[in-house]
């Protein structure tokens, strides 16, 4: 018996493998003028992208200066002005990428850094926790911060973000005459201060909570963990109109861009030694040992009345991840000079302090002035 395909058979198969190749289905669409359905298809391609398939990508030309066991140091140094002191980024070891200091052209507090009076400008790029990592605590991460610093020449002006807020102050404390300015930027550093819901997550989630989360991944506490927490503070935009958006825009190639840009940071994540996790959720977090002058770090308490340079402290109006209260009560506990401390509070919320165009072109040229200065008031 012939066993050979009939035509009708050929044209059967073939008009069926679009429903199996989705860039085939979608070319098939259009051509057919089903333009809903293209669209469709176009935008479930677009969703899948961008939940899975970016990686995040520093924007502006680097090198790496060092390579440390926790960290990277990203050297975006152009034209050195000499006598220059060193300015260093220490970016948030939260979940995400340090990607957040160099997010977009156009959109990058190390451009903005480096267009406003700073030429030395170097970045911590943290690295993700291993399962060798997971007995690594804060003082690993001090001790390889201070690093950085010693090789920068011993003197910096720090800039920390969030989470490399307290770490930057904890440095500041430790090694006072190693910080030239100080800028906190969304930095919980009275975590007992205001009432938001990080706070009160912290205080109300018992701890073995938090313990089996990190023994569920292994000993680290997975970044993909943190993000799904981010992600269920804000249900309605992670869940749904993050999607209905993207259907809405799926046509416009600017729009696309800009989000894909996003979520290639924001879908980035890394994870965090468990024994560090654990002792920033208890000490810091439910116990504010650092603000209270009882935090041990590199074999001493901090006390942050040993941090006596100028310090600028920046925090979102709608911050909701730390805020204003834990950023400006550190007026009570620096030994800084109230006239050497500096405050603004901007619209927005966290990851805008450090990513919005607003507060990049508004108020980080004052602030980068600032830092050239030596911590004279922001212009």
């Amino acid at each position: 018996m012939d066993k050979t395909p009939s035509t009708d058979t050929l044209s059967a198969s073939e008009n069926s493998l679009p429903l199996f190749w989705p860039l085939a289905g979608v070319a098939a669409a259009i051509e057919a003028g089903e333009d809903l359905v293209a669209r469709n298809a176009a935008f479930a391609l677009e969703a899948e992208k961008i939940d899975y398939d970016l990686r995040a990508e520093f924007a502006t030309p680097n090198q790496i200066r060092l390579d440390l066991h926790t960290l990277r140091l990203r050297d975006f140094t152009v034209n050195a002005a000499a006598g220059e002191i060193p300015t260093l980024v220490d970016a948030p070891f939260a979940g995400h990428t340090a990607v957040i200091a160099d997010y977009h052209r156009g959109q990058s507090l190390v451009e903005t850094l480096l267009g406003n009076g700073l030429t030395q400008v170097c970045v911590t790029d943290w690295k993700s926790a291993t399962p060798e990592m997971k007995d690594y605590d804060i003082d690993h991460y001090l001790a390889e911060l201070n690093v950085c610093i010693d090789d920068l020449g011993g003197k910096v002006n720090l800039v920390g973000l969030c989470q490399g807020g307290w770490m930057s102050a904890m440095l500041a404390a430790r090694f006072p005459h190693k910080v030239n300015t100080l800028v906190l930027a969304g930095a919980p550093i009275d975590t007992a201060a205001g009432d938001g819901p990080i706070k009160r997550m912290a205080l109300e989630t018992p701890t073995e909570v938090y313990a089996q989360l990190v023994e569920l991944g292994g000993g680290v506490m997975k970044g993909r963990f943190m993000l799904q927490g981010w992600k269920n503070m804000h249900p309605e935009q992670q869940y749904l109109r993050k999607y209905i958006d993207l259907w809405e825009h799926v046509d416009d190639p600017a729009y696309l861009s800009k989000t894909e840009t996003f979520e290639r940071w924001y879908e980035s994540t890394v994870d965090l030694p468990g024994r560090w996790y654990m002792q920033a959720i208890v000490q810091l977090f439910k116990e504010n040992r650092f603000a209270r002058g009882e935090f041990v770090g590199l074999g001493r308490k901090l006390d942050l009345h040993d941090v006596r340079c100028p310090v600028y402290l920046l925090a979102g109006e709608s911050d909701d991840i730390t805020t204003k209260e834990q950023v400006f009560d550190a007026r009570k506990y620096l030994g800084t000079p109230p006239a050497q401390i500096s405050s603004q509070l901007v619209p927005g919320g966290h990851i805008g302090l450090f990513m919005g165009s607003h507060t990049l072109r508004d108020y980080w040229p004052g602030i980068a002035r600032w830092i050239a200065s030596g911590g004279q008031p922001a212009a």
